[in-house]
């Protein structure tokens, strides 16, 4: 099994040249290079022949790069993906998807611009319709990799606040995921907006673990620490995936289709989860 870790995903304005030199020295395991909501109007232009130069000059290691265009009906959208189909990237994020047509019409401008079928797709999920369509939009295409929460906007619009528990959002985070599994992408919590509140990030951290996400994004590089220990396998869940791994070789050996580990059944199911451990944890170790 393979495995990219994406447990942190930093966002970076790209009209902040600093920011995205600073950036390669950063632990994230994403770096989210924003054309969009972190770019005034004078800037987009810009921050874009800036994002352009900082990936075609490279040396950010084994951060994935992600870059979020400009909404494809506004004036800079369709230039933004244009300009980035054919760089050293792995994604384009799009921001407010409401529907799979959307998605159509960005996988349409990519292959008229001839872009290699590595270059994925981020759908971002941050406005009501958005989040009524998400199954569609999971499935919309191959290319579409990753579901990406845009809490601030989504709370925004559905009136909730932003409470500790965030109780007028967990009905979208959960159909987020239900859609990123049912369609076999990966999908990523929203940001926590307090800096200053370490104890409130560990615990949307850890809520994000519970409710199964991938990772988390984030506002600030102070926020990275936190984010990757709670999104990374603890060292007990690599101890018993590995106990369960060497048990079931035993089992198929011997023509079993359960095994006991710690006093508890192990099935397939089981063993398919330990192995998706295994292999975060070995990527993480490989890295470092």
């Amino acid at each position: 099994m393979s495995v990219t870790p994406r447990r942190s995903l930093l966002y970076m304005p790209g009209s902040n040249a600093r920011a995205l030199e600073k950036a390669r020295g950063l632990d994230a395991d994403v770096l989210i290079l924003d054309l969009e909501d972190a770019v005034s109007p004078g800037q987009k232009e810009l921050a874009r022949q800036q994002v352009l130069s900082a990936v075609q000059a490279g040396g950010y290691g084994h951060r994935e790069l992600v870059v979020r265009v400009n909404g494809f009906d506004t004036p800079w959208g369709r230039a933004d993906i244009e300009a980035f189909a054919h760089q050293p990237i792995s994604a384009l994020c799009l921001p407010k998807v409401d529907s799979a047509a959307e998605v159509h019409a960005v996988v349409q401008v990519l292959q008229q611009a001839g872009a290699a079928s590595a270059l994925k797709l981020w759908a971002m999920a941050e406005t009501p319709r958005g989040i009524l369509n998400i199954d569609d939009v999971a499935g919309a295409d191959p290319r579409l990799d990753a579901i990406v929460l845009g809490t601030s906007d989504l709370a925004k619009d559905l009136r909730v606040p932003h409470t500790a528990d965030r109780l007028g959002l967990l009905a979208s985070l959960s159909a987020s995921v239900l859609a990123a599994r049912a369609n076999g992408v990966d999908v990523f919590d929203g940001v926590h907006l307090d800096l200053e509140d370490d104890e409130g990030l560990a615990r949307a951290c850890r809520q994000g673990v519970e409710l199964g996400f991938d990772g988390k994004t984030l506002i600030h590089p102070r926020q990275i620490a936190a984010t990757n220990e709670a999104f990374s396998p603890s060292a007990e869940a690599v101890s018993r995936a590995e106990r369960i791994r060497e048990a079931w070789k035993q089992a198929e050996a011997e023509g079993k289709g359960v095994v006991l580990v710690d006093g508890k059944l192990v099935e397939s199911l089981h063993v398919e989860e330990a192995m998706r451990v295994l292999a975060i944890h070995e990527a993480l170790s490989a890295r470092d």
